[in-house]
C-alpha cells in the first residue's frame, strides 16, 4: 500500500514523488495519459492512469487514510473546476485521505492595486481561471468538512526553475510591457516549492491557507529581462498598455491586468522553511546550473499559476 497519492503527476508532482521515494514513502500517482507513465514508473512511483475530465475515465481511487497532495490544474474553461468535482465523487465514507494538500494559485486574490496581499485578503477572482481556483478550494472545503479530513490551501505565485523559463518565448520575440508600467507580483523557484509541499503536509494543520512566494517584488517585465540577460537572448520590446492590448493575445494581457504584492510571512514562519532561492538572481543561476532529469508534462497536469 502507498503512503502518499500525488494527483497529477507533472513537474512539481513528479520532484515531491521523488523526494517522498528517497526519504522510503512508497508514492501512487495519477498520469493523465498512459505514454506518460515510463518515466514515473522508473524511480518507482506506482502509477494510475485517469483522465479526469470525464467522470467516467477516472478509476476508483484507493484513498483511506493517505495523505494527498493535488496537483491538477483545473481544465481550460468554464468557472468551475469540473475535474475537481470528477474527484470529489471517489471519495466516500470508506474511501477519504487523512490529509490533502492542494495547490492554488494566488491569482484568487485578482487585482490588489499594490496592497500586500496576506491570508487574510479577501477573495476577488477576476478572471475565468481564478474563479475555477476558488470552484476547486470550495469544492474541497466542503468535502474536508462532511469526511473530516485535514486540508491545507497553497496560493501559489508565477513558478519558475528548470525547465519552466520562457527561453523559447523570448526566443520568438516575446513583447512585454514598459517596466515603468508593469504591475508588481511575486515568483517561486520550483525547488523551493518542493519543500514547501513537503513541510506543509508536515507541519500544516486543518484550515491552514498559506501565501507561496520569494516575498521578492517584481514584475513580469522584469523578469522576462532578466532571463534574456542570463540567456544571452534579445530583450523583449516593451510596449505601452495600448500597444500590448492590441498586440498580446488575451490569456497573455489578463496576467498584466492584476497587481499583487505577496506576503509570505505566514509561510516562513509557520512552516519554518528556508528558501534555497530567495531572488530571482539566485533562482536564475540555479536554473541554469542544476543538470535534471528531463520531465514531460502533460498540458494536463502543467500549473496555471
Amino acid at each position: 500500500m502507498s503512503d502518499y497519492t500525488i494527483i497529477g503527476c507533472g513537474d512539481i508532482g513528479f520532484r515531491v514523488a521523488r523526494e517522498l521515494i528517497k526519504q522510503n514513502h512508497q508514492v501512487q500517482a495519477t498520469i493523465h495519459f498512459e505514454e506518460g507513465a515510463k518515466v514515473p514508473q522508473s524511480v518507482g512511483i506506482e502509477t494510475i492512469i485517469a483522465n479526469f475530465d470525464y467522470q467516467e475515465d477516472v478509476p476508483e481511487l484507493p484513498l483511506r487514510g493517505k495523505k494527498l497532495f493535488y496537483f491538477m490544474p483545473p481544465q481550460g474553461g468554464g468557472s468551475s473546476d469540473f475535474r475537481m468535482l470528477n474527484f470529489c465523487r471517489k471519495l466516500s465514507p470508506g474511501n477519504y485521505p487523512a490529509k490533502i494538500v492542494y495547490i492554488s494559485t494566488s491569482g484568487v486574490y485578482g487585482d490588489c492595486g499594490g496592497a500586500l496581499v496576506t491570508e487574510d485578503t479577501l477573495l476577488n477572482p477576476m478572471s475565468s481561471r481564478a474563479k475555477r481556483r476558488v470552484s476547486a478550494e470550495n469544492q474541497l472545503r466542503d468535502q474536508a468538512d462532511k469526511f473530516g479530513f485535514e486540508l491545507i490551501i497553497l496560493r501559489v505565485t508565477g513558478i519558475y526553475g528548470p525547465g519552466r523559463l520562457p527561453i523559447a518565448q523570448l526566443q520568438k520575440g516575446h513583447e512585454v510591457l514598459i517596466a515603468e508600467d508593469a504591475p508588481r507580483t511575486n515568483r517561486i523557484h520550483s525547488l523551493d516549492l518542493v519543500q514547501i509541499c513537503l513541510a506543509a503536509m508536515g507541519k500544516g494543520e486543518d484550515g491552514d491557507i498559506f501565501n507561496v512566494c520569494d516575498g521578492e517584488e517584481s514584475s513580469m517585465s522584469q523578469y522576462f529581462m532578466a532571463v534574456a540577460e542570463r540567456y544571452d537572448l534579445p530583450q523583449p520590446r516593451q510596449l505601452s498598455w495600448v500597444e500590448a492590448e492590441k498586440m498580446m493575445n488575451p490569456l497573455t494581457f489578463s496576467f498584466l491586468k492584476e497587481s499583487r504584492r505577496m506576503s509570505n510571512q505566514k509561510m516562513v514562519e509557520k512552516l519554518a522553511v528556508k528558501l534555497q532561492y530567495p531572488t530571482l538572481e539566485k533562482g536564475l543561476g540555479a536554473s541554469q546550473s542544476i543538470s535534471d532529469l528531463h520531465i514531460g508534462v502533460d498540458s494536463a497536469t502543467n500549473n496555471e499559476n
